[in-house]
């Protein structure tokens, strides 16, 4: 009997103490609200605000269709720039606002997080506590250990890249055969990647299979699960895949050697003596010269490997998709390169070709590399505009609240880019300074720290292709959505080519 008494008070202890601290941040957050005249944001309508379960029920239908970005687009094109929603119980607020986005990203910064279950998906592969998976003072760690690494001097050294993209090159059919380009831009990258982290190249491009090579293959894997692991949410933890944990494990072991090998060469120096060759810059061994924690130095080298490789490959993908369709902006292109006479390219020389730029730019305007993003907020705090009936007051964001952008909706709006604004025209870029309502590569404090080195890793491929064939025509399909870590071509690139040889 007494127990029973004691658990009784105990229980309305606890809901004393959760209802008062209810109240009490119900008050603050209304008198944040009341003081910067906040007003909520259109809802999206839903059979029901609870659960959320009959929006969750259309994205999945959305993805597996293959139409998750425009559906989203068609939302803002219908409900307004900014709006709310509920998502497995969760409160959402979606904006296109670039207001709203420079706040999240940037004037607001230390009000949002990333890390709301993105760790936990990503630690089988990645490892705790990464660049791309942490907040706060972790998160400014990793940042101020990978910095220095990204320098202008390693990023305009193109003799390693030309020898990936030469070997590319050299696999292509010149006779109008029909390749498809994806794949072959993904194992570019791989190959790039790998010798600029680790010091030598996983091969990819090669047909012989080696231990390299089945790294690539089991990275695929592992990401590509990694991504589903990521969008179940909470669910994810329990959701077990053997064959995602051996690719997983294989990865971290294959990495371990070369982290390994970093880490011996900083604590006995004379490892390195005796070589009469230049010696080659390594990210890895950079990165060992400021920690010997072999966990981190794995977990911050496999966070730039995934983002580094997909997003250049990304790019390049998405953009001779168009391309291909587009003999007129080829030929425009070829014309710029012609001034090189034959000469590959430099750094110097790469940055002075603007029609390239503009290329790249628009590429990454209609298909982002990271089409969607969110944040978390960590306090309450404000977004400047999207509320109220004129949909300019501030909005009132409560500490949990989730907040969705989609760079992929935000780069279409008519309003900043032009009546054509769905239509791929380079030219555009002459002109054009959209600020935050362009956003290809993140911003504020966690803008890409490797966008120079993909653009120009890209810049330096479109530039060699053009040199190398004179024509490509379109073979594939209409593109679709393929969402992974980023976005790519769903039936691939297709083309056929013919050298100028």
């Amino acid at each position: 009997m007494a127990y029973a008494v004691y658990s009784l008070g105990a229980v309305s202890i606890l809901l004393a103490y959760y209802t008062i601290k209810r109240i009490s941040t119900s008050l603050t957050n209304h008198k944040i609200s009341t003081a910067n005249n906040c007003e909520d944001p259109p809802k999206l309508p839903q059979p029901e605000r609870i659960l959320g379960f009959h929006l969750l029920r259309e994205q999945f239908q959305a993805s597996k269709s293959y139409t998750w970005l425009s559906t989203f687009q068609q939302r803002f094109e219908s409900y307004g720039d900014t709006f709310s929603c509920i998502v497995l119980g969760k409160p959402w607020i979606c904006t296109i606002e670039p207001e709203n986005v420079k706040a999240i990203l940037a004037t607001n910064f230390k009000d949002y997080g990333v890390a709301d279950g993105r760790d936990d998906a990503f630690a089988p592969l990645l490892g705790h506590g990464g660049i791309f998976t942490t907040d706060g003072k972790g998160w400014e760690h990793s940042r101020a250990l990978i910095r220095p690494c990204f320098t202008r001097d390693q990023i305009s050294d193109l003799e390693s890249l030309e020898h990936h993209v030469s070997r590319l090159i050299g696999l292509l059919p010149k006779d109008k055969t029909i390749v498809d380009l994806q794949p072959l831009f993904f194992n570019l990258t791989m190959d790039s990647a790998t010798e600029f982290l680790f010091g030598e190249s996983v091969n990819s491009l090669l047909d012989n299979d080696t231990s390299r090579q089945g790294f690539a293959t089991q990275f695929d894997y592992a990401q590509a699960f990694m991504v589903k692991r990521y969008r179940l949410g909470k669910l994810g933890r329990w959701f077990r895949n053997k064959k995602f944990d051996d690719a997983c494990k294989m990865t971290q072991e294959f990495v371990d050697k070369y982290v390994q090998k970093a880490v011996e060469s900083q604590q006995n120096p004379e490892f390195k003596q005796g070589s009469s060759e230049k010696e080659r810059y390594v990210f890895l061994d950079e990165l060992a010269k400021k920690t010997p924690d072999q966990d981190q130095l794995r977990t911050e080298v496999l966070n730039i490997l995934l983002a580094g490789r997909d997003t250049t490959a990304s790019l390049l993908s998405n953009t001779f998709h168009i391309l291909a369709q587009r003999p007129d902006i080829w030929s425009k292109l070829r014309d710029e390169v012609d001034v090189l006479q034959g000469v590959k390219p430099t750094y110097e020389t790469l940055k002075n070709l603007k029609y390239v730029k503009y290329i790249m730019n628009e590429a990454l305007r209609l298909y982002p590399v990271i089409p969607a993003n969110s944040r978390f907020a960590l306090r309450p705090t404000i977004l400047p505009t999207g509320g109220g009936p004129s949909g300019t007051s501030p909005i009132f964001v409560a500490a949990g609240t989730a907040v969705f952008y989609q760079p992929f909706a935000m780069h279409r709006r008519i309003d900043v880019f032009g009546a054509d604004a769905k239509e791929f025209r380079p030219d555009r870029w002459e002109t054009l300074r959209p600020g935050w309502a362009y956003l290809p590569f993140n911003g504020g404090p966690r803008i890409c720290l490797g966008q120079q080195f993909a653009l120009t890793e890209a810049g330096y491929t479109i530039v060699r292709f053009a040199q190398e064939f004179k024509s490509l025509e379109f073979k594939g399909s209409e593109w679709k959505e393929r969402l992974g870590l980023s976005l790519a071509s769903l039936d691939g690139v297709k083309v056929s080519l013919v050298s100028t040889h």
